[in-house]
Order: C-alpha cells, then sequence, then structure tokens
C-alpha cells in the first residue's frame, strides 16, 4: 500500500507504508526537525576509487547520484542562508573529481565554515594549489579524510595500492597549508580501542601531523540497498529511550542532504539514506524540513543505538 502526502502546496510524494508503520503494525518512529543548521550537498557518486565497502556505492563514472553543477549547489546555499543555516558540508563520492567543486566551496566558504569529506588522493592532490586559494576565504574550511586502518596495508586492501601513503600526503599538504582536520573510520572490532587511538597517533606523528588529530569511528551502515534485519525504532523506542533533548541530537532534526537524480535536485533527510526514495522530502529545503523523518531505514538504527552521526558540528 502507498500513501499520498503533500509537500506545501505544489509537489506530492507517494511513500510505502512502512514509512508509517513497522512491519507488525506498529507506529514508526519519527524526527521532527527544529531547524536547519547543517546543510549537506552530494557532489555526486563519481570517485577515482571502487571500494567494495563504500557507503554509496561510488567508483569511476558512477552516476547513481549524478555531479551537482555550481548553479544548482548556489540555489540551495542561497536558500539554506534565509533559514539560518549554520556550516556547509560536501560529500561524495570524491568531491574533488566535480570540476565546479572549488567554485562551490569559494562560494560557500564566503557564507559560513565548510567541512568535505575527502580520500584526499589524486583528484585533491592535484587541484592543491586550487584549494590553496580558500584559506583566506571569511570562513573556515575543514577536511576530513578517510583512514580505513592503521595499518597501510589494511587500507590499501579495499582502496588499492599505494592509497594509504597518498592520503596521508594529501593530509600533510593540506595542513601545510593550515587547514583544519579529522580522519574517519569505520570501527575496528578486532582491536581495543585505546590500541588503535595509540596506533593512530603514531600514524599521525610519523606523517608530521599532529598525534591527538580528531578521529570518528562510524559502525557498520551496509551498502546501498542492503537488506538488513536492523531493529524496528517504534513511536514508543523514541518516547521510552529517547528525550526531547537527544531527539534534537540526531542529524535529521537539524540537517538536510541535496542530491542530483536524473537531472533533477532534490532534498533528502540525512546523508545516509539516499537509496530510498520515500527520503526525498521535497524540493525545497523549507518543503523538507515540514516532513517529520521516518526511522524505517536500517541506518537509523546505528543512529539511535550508537548515536552515530556524519556532523562534526558541536
Amino acid at each position: 500500500m502507498d500513501t499520498k502526502v503533500t509537500f506545501g502546496s505544489s509537489a506530492q510524494q507517494t511513500r510505502s507504508e512502512h514509512w508509517y508503520v513497522t512491519p507488525k503494525g506498529e507506529p514508526r518512529g519519527f524526527v521532527q526537525s527544529h531547524a536547519l543548521e547543517e546543510l549537506w550537498l552530494h557532489t555526486g557518486t563519481a570517485c577515482n576509487l571502487a571500494c567494495p565497502f563504500c557507503l554509496e556505492g561510488s567508483k569511476p563514472g558512477d552516476d547513481r547520484l549524478q555531479l551537482i553543477r555550481f548553479d544548482d549547489a548556489k540555489s540551495f546555499i542561497d536558500e539554506a542562508l534565509t533559514l539560518g543555516v549554520k556550516q556547509f558540508s560536501f560529500t561524495g563520492g570524491e568531491p574533488f573529481i566535480n570540476k565546479d567543486m572549488v567554485r562551490i566551496l569559494d562560494y560557500a566558504l564566503a557564507h559560513r565554515p565548510c567541512l568535505v569529506l575527502t580520500n584526499a588522493t589524486e583528484p585533491l592532490i592535484k587541484r592543491l594549489h586550487q584549494i590553496e586559494t580558500l584559506r583566506k576565504r571569511a570562513h573556515t574550511l575543514h577536511f576530513r579524510v578517510s583512514l580505513d586502518h592503521f595499518e597501510a596495508a589494511q587500507h590499501d586492501q579495499g582502496r588499492g595500492e599505494g592509497m594509504f601513503a597518498m592520503a596521508l600526503q594529501g593530509l600533510r599538504a593540506l595542513y601545510d597549508m593550515g587547514f583544519t582536520l579529522s580522519v574517519a573510520n569505520q570501527v575496528l572490532p578486532d582491536w581495543p580501542a585505546e590500541v588503535v587511538s595509540k596506533q593512530f597517533a603514531e600514524v599521525f606523528r610519523v606523517a608530521g601531523l599532529p598525534e591527538d588529530l580528531p578521529r570518528i569511528e562510524f559502525p557498520e551502515f551496509y551498502l546501498p540497498g542492503a537488506e538488513v534485519a536492523a531493529p524496528q525504532i517504534t513511536q514508543n523506542c523514541m518516547v521510552d529511550y529517547q528525550t526531547e533533548s537527544s531527539r534534537r541530537e540526531f542529524m535529521c532534526a537539524f540537517s538536510r542532504m541535496v542530491v542530483k537524480i536524473a537531472g533533477e535536485c532534490k532534498v533528502y533527510a540525512c546523508t545516509l539514506v539516499d537509496d530510498d526514495v520515500d527520503y526525498a522530502l521535497g524540493a525545497t529545503l523549507a518543503e523538507s524540513l515540514r516532513v517529520p523523518v521516518s526511522m524505517k531505514h536500517h541506518r537509523c538504527y546505528s543512529c539511535f543505538q550508537f548515536g552515530a552521526s556524519c556532523s562534526e558540528m558541536k
């Protein structure tokens, strides 16, 4: 069964019944947006790497999500500014494959701080001379670089030979330019947390980086479109195990993501649900903020159970 819901006074979206109820017929848990503090723009699923574990299924030439262009990004940046946005964040794919990326950043940095998720390899390194020009913009630019493991062989197993060394090269170049940095990796369950922290600190030290470089760990999110038997988040779950304050900390309560599909930009609930059309909340940011967000996606459980978040906003 599908149910029609209305965005504002214009567009309509047909959603599956599971947006509203669990397979057992229990009312779904929802998150109500309270503000637009962070706007994510997906630069496209094209990437120079083809990591088998990629959360977006990105690879060279991939166009599941198309490359967003400057004019696309500008219109949403401008709308976000009218809604009080505090930060612009960018993910891919690899953002620096997108030929408009530096121009988009230049415009966004005139208004708000920015975060870019990158693998810090060849596409970024080739454009360091352009990226350096962004240092003196009105707001700060922060880079989060993926390092899957503290051992080069383990990192390169998924990303390709030499990618660990190249990512550290990119990190060091950005650090020397004066940009702020963080590193992201998936939780390494076979290693004690204190050992992981110590090993990464040593990698950073040898690379000429601060040993205490911030590091964000993520749980397993699985591939796009994966069928995962995650526990269902009901209305009672969101009331009994969450407070009004904690519900406001879910990313979908304060952020949105713009993606481009088949030539059309759409606003999705967050960075982790673009494989489910139910989460396309509108054609504008204002429309999307009026739609309560269902917790039906299996990745929502990682946010619910572990407090996972792609955001670095404090």
